[in-house]
């Protein structure tokens, strides 16, 4: 296994990063929805926020680099750097966190293509998939994105700036915060998922929850390769595997990592990475 795909795991284990949805995109095609002119290359693994790469066309640069001068973008002709601020390369697992974050706070109207309840609150900007049941008493407070034939409800909270893929299931007493979760996850009774990543066909027993917070305030280190590696965040949940089943009032402490198919009994606090 390369240096990349060891940095993304357990991620990298069931899919590439470019497949990796942004607000229910894939990150290839975020890209191609830049519309990079001939000769300006992408690099595969980059998040490029489209303002930025505007400026970096418009001032003739040929080189786009993150705050940390990693190269994002170049053009054939190279030439002058020009140094983004909200750009940058996807390595770690959590940065996937930070690229939803910019792209669904960036929302400027709403689409609703399913069912929202007269008794569902929405303050925000939602984009509503075909076939999605928003149920009476929730509250989606922020931007949110959901897909296609989800069931959201009854009486939960999500907040922005959260995405949920195709066919889940967020429902009584559930709350979402500023989460990336796959298609066909359910997170169904009683528990609290923030600052997160569910991969696809995720089940949460009820009262599974996610610690997120360090009682110091500093930002959450994660192990990569056997080294702690600083995440960059103060709010920190866990980054969970596709298949990953846990039991009723599992808890999860920050920054913990669950492997593909992996598993946790009833009650199971969840120290260490769980790998499988």
């Amino acid at each position: 296994m390369d240096k990349s795909s060891t940095d993304f795991l357990p991620l990298s284990l069931t899919r590439n990063i470019p497949d990796y949805p942004i607000g229910n995109l894939p990150l290839s095609a975020h890209h191609e929805a830049l519309g990079a002119p001939q000769g300006v290359r992408l690099e595969t693994c980059a998040w490029i926020d489209p303002g930025e790469f505007a400026a970096f066309l418009a001032t003739g640069a040929g080189v786009l680099v993150s705050s940390g001068g990693e190269l994002l973008a170049s053009t054939a002709a190279g030439g002058a750097r020009f140094e983004a601020k909200r750009s940058f390369p996807i390595r770690y697992p959590w940065d996937l966190i930070r690229a939803n974050e910019q792209h669904v706070a960036a929302l400027t109207e709403s689409r609703i293509g399913g069912d929202v309840h007269p008794a569902a609150v929405i303050e925000g900007i939602v984009h509503v998939g075909e076939g999605t049941r928003i149920l009476p008493g929730v509250f989606i407070e922020g931007n949110v994105i959901i897909g296609a034939n989800c069931k959201i409800g009854p009486n939960c909270y999500l907040r922005g700036n959260t995405s949920i893929g195709d066919k889940c299931h967020i429902g009584q007493s559930v709350e979402i915060k500023n989460c990336l979760i796959l298609s066909r996850t359910n997170v169904g009774h009683l528990s609290y998922v923030g600052d997160s990543v569910l991969g696809e066909g995720v089940n949460f027993g009820a009262g599974t929850t996610t610690s997120n917070l360090r009682h110091d305030g500093k930002n959450h280190q994660s192990a990569v390769d056997g080294v702690l590696v600083d995440t960059g965040r103060r709010k920190f949940g866990c980054i969970v595997g596709d298949g990953v089943h846990t039991g009723i009032n599992t808890s999860i402490y920050p920054g913990r990592k669950l492997w593909p198919g992996t598993t946790t009994r009833p009650g199971e606090i969840v120290q260490r990475d769980l790998v499988s």
